[in-house]
């Protein structure tokens, strides 16, 4: 998908690196983000935790929510919980488009890290949480 890039530079690297900035180690932040068209919305979960001093596992599922013409026409436009993962919403991870983003992400964020499953459908990679680490990856 070409999107996956353009997607993980706009909107996914920025909310890790401010997802960093936020909180001590230990504690977990959440927030989901997207990257649109006229006739779609891809949308992503991201997930930070620090680890380990210097590290942090940083957690991501993709999905796209259909704004076709169709529907428009049809009048029923995508529903608000097409949004959102479960317990939220009714969304369901895309997984070649998750791997994606998720390889675009560690490519900048840790380059030679593997990306792995975490358990509940998201894509986790280490990342370094220096300052540093985060500004080169925005550059």
């Amino acid at each position: 998908m070409v999107y996956a890039d353009p997607m993980a530079r706009a909107v996914v690297i920025p909310a890790v690196a401010e997802l960093l900035q936020r909180f001590p180690r230990g504690q977990e932040f959440t927030t989901t983000v997207s990257f649109g068209g006229d006739d779609f919305t891809l949308r992503a979960q991201v997930r930070v935790r620090r680890t380990t001093p210097g590290l942090a596992k940083v957690s991501l599922a993709c999905w796209v929510v259909n704004k076709d013409m169709a529907r428009y026409l049809g009048d029923n436009p995508p529903r608000e919980d097409e949004n959102f993962l479960p317990p939220e919403g009714t969304a369901v991870p895309d997984a070649s488009l998750t791997a994606r983003v998720m390889d675009c992400l560690a490519t900048r964020l840790n380059p030679g890290a593997t990306p792995r499953p975490d358990g509940d459908g998201l894509l986790a990679i280490d990342v370094p949480t220096s300052a540093r680490g985060a500004s080169d990856a925005l550059a």
